[in-house]
């Protein structure tokens, strides 16, 4: 192929393979037969390696370069990466490294090919689903994972929750994100995703699922196994986007359990719905409030110039749902879903994968994230997680110079800066709110805390100790490993999932990418068709020839 050589299968049988040189007046041949009859192996018999034929018949359109071989030459190149080369990087790949000339269509699906090889076929990884399963909660004990069929034995849901994080969470606030995302494989699907976040504010991802669409029965079906993982108590909050099938499977799953909106989300929708963006710095200053009385002077400001909005959100958002100080229960800091959107992001190449690939990937990810987070806590040297002993430390400067007057044994008076306030260091509140709502000594629980000579780290919400931080990663997530090495019961091996019904794909290109959400847009910059760079058209180019470095795009387009 590389000498762009041709050739024509002259004889094949069951026995007998003969291949020669397209030019009939060429000597090249090559023939080959099996071993002995009943083996399965052929051995080359002869073999007439010189080609004598006219240039003219070497063609780099190779009639032997079809999809399978591309797929099979390129696949090592998708090992161990989620991506890998695109169809144009196939195509460079084939006439670099095979000398042939191929099309885009072909390098696809030589690509797609390739993919299969690496990572198997969609349908084999709905056959090996339960087998996974059974693996996976073999080598990492308390793992719970269930598996949804209707009545043909074909797939609905899944779920996925980690022994090792489910043990974890009883180190977290008790604060979970939940969202979906697009699947764009051949079987399409929405992954689900319930997380945590741990003492340093990073992700803590708790359960996964894959479910058909998001609707009211998948997401109760999925909440429903998530509540089996991490209980129902008031101590629980629920934070998602305002999507009528959540809000409702929520309510119909977590009898104590807070449900909070992301704020980001209804920002969005404010924006869309009243067109006025100028008002966001007003809503966030109300969302981030501690005190009712400093919400009630942003509400009125928002209410001054959009009255719409502000009865909007009170009546039908509702001030407990986004606003951090009328929320029922306890959210701490935590505001919006970005934790969630942050694993959606994650994975936005592997959601084109067959279902055990994408779980493969996710198991790999969280492995990762499990030692790199447990070498780094076992390296701190201060009581509190990184982030949040950064975050201390300017309030534990700003609380010098306070005035402080005790009350009585374990309240106190603190003046000084531009708010007073009163602090219980018994119930660890402060009438800033500060403390009360993310656990961690405002300015003035500091200075109480030194009047009354008491340690502020005592003070603290253990989930931001070190201590949590190295118990919450403790443990270590195992792979599955090959699938020729699984100890599978035959019970399990010979339980049938088949592939769910899908509609018939449009003709043309797969979309790929998802559908902007109510109040998100996507800025596209224009390419200039002269230049090649972004930002301008081809009238207004300053280039004054195609070939200048124009040519290289000056930035990124969005």
């Amino acid at each position: 192929m590389k000498g762009n050589f041709e050739f024509r299968t002259r004889k094949s049988n069951r026995s007998l393979w003969v291949i020669e040189c397209i030019d009939p007046n060429c000597s090249w041949r090559l023939c080959a037969s099996k071993i002995v009859p009943e083996s399965t192996k052929f051995v080359i018999r002869k073999y007439v390696g010189v080609h004598c034929c006219s240039l003219l018949n070497r063609n780099a359109n190779h009639r032997q370069a079809i999809y399978v071989v591309i797929g099979e030459q390129v696949a090592p190149q998708y090992v161990g990466v989620e991506k890998g080369p695109g169809p144009k990087g196939v195509q460079t790949f084939a006439r670099t490294k095979l000398g042939a000339q191929i099309s885009y269509y072909k390098a696809w699906r030589g690509r797609k090919h390739a993919h299969t090889l690496i990572r198997g076929s969609p349908e084999q990884s709905f056959h090996i689903l339960p087998s996974y399963f059974h693996v996976l909660e073999k080598l990492n004990p308390g793992t719970v994972t269930r598996i949804e069929v209707d009545g043909e034995s074909r797939f609905k849901y899944l779920f996925l929750a980690f022994g090792v994080a489910i043990r974890g969470f009883r180190y977290m606030r008790k604060v979970v994100g939940i969202d979906g995302t697009f699947l764009k494989g051949q079987y399409r699907g929405v992954l689900l995703v319930a997380t945590a976040q741990d003492g340093n504010g990073q992700c803590y991802p708790l359960a996964w699922g894959i479910v058909d669409s998001e609707n009211e029965d998948a997401w109760t079906w999925f909440l429903t196994q998530l509540k089996e993982v991490i209980g129902d108590t008031d101590e629980l909050a629920l934070i998602s986007d305002r999507a009528p099938s959540i809000k409702k499977a929520i309510s119909i799953v977590f009898e104590k359990a807070h449900h909070g909106a992301c704020a980001w989300h209804v920002a969005q929708n404010i924006k869309n719905k009243f067109k006025c963006a100028d008002i966001m710095g007003s809503y966030w200053s109300a969302v981030n409030a501690y005190r009712c009385e400093d919400f009630a002077g942003y509400m009125t400001e928002i209410s001054h110039r959009y009255p719409r909005v502000a009865e909007y959100l009170e009546n039908e958002v509702g001030f407990e749902k986004w606003s951090r100080c009328h929320y029922p229960g306890l959210r701490y800091n935590i505001t919006t879903t970005n934790m969630v959107e942050s694993l959606n992001s994650m994975l936005v190449n592997a959601r084109d994968f067959p279902y055990v690939a994408l779980l493969d990937v996710i198991q790999e990810k969280m492995s990762k994230w499990w030692n790199d987070r447990r070498i780094v806590a076992m390296a701190i040297t201060a009581p509190l997680t990184l982030s949040r002993e950064s975050e201390f430390r300017p309030r534990f400067a700003q609380s010098n110079g306070r005035h402080t007057l005790q009350l009585n044994p374990v309240t106190y008076h603190v003046k000084g800066g531009e708010l007073e306030g009163v602090v219980d260091i018994f119930n660890k509140t402060c009438t800033c709110k500060e403390f009360d709502i993310d656990k961690l000594p405002c300015v003035h629980a500091i200075a109480a805390a030194h009047h009354a000579q008491v340690s502020v780290y005592s003070l603290v919400s253990p989930y931001y100790t070190k201590e949590y931080y190295v118990l919450a990663y403790g443990e270590t997530i195992y792979p599955v490993g090959s699938q020729s090495q699984w100890d599978v019961p035959n019970e399990v091996a010979t339980r049938v999932v088949l592939p769910r019904e899908v509609k018939e794909r449009k003709r043309g290109r797969p979309k790929t990418s998802r559908f902007p959400s109510v109040g998100e847009f996507r800025k596209r910059k224009n390419r200039c068709g002269k230049c090649g760079a972004y930002g301008h058209y081809k009238k207004k180019c300053n280039s004054q020839t195609g070939s200048t470095e124009g040519n290289q795009p000056t930035d990124v387009p969005v």
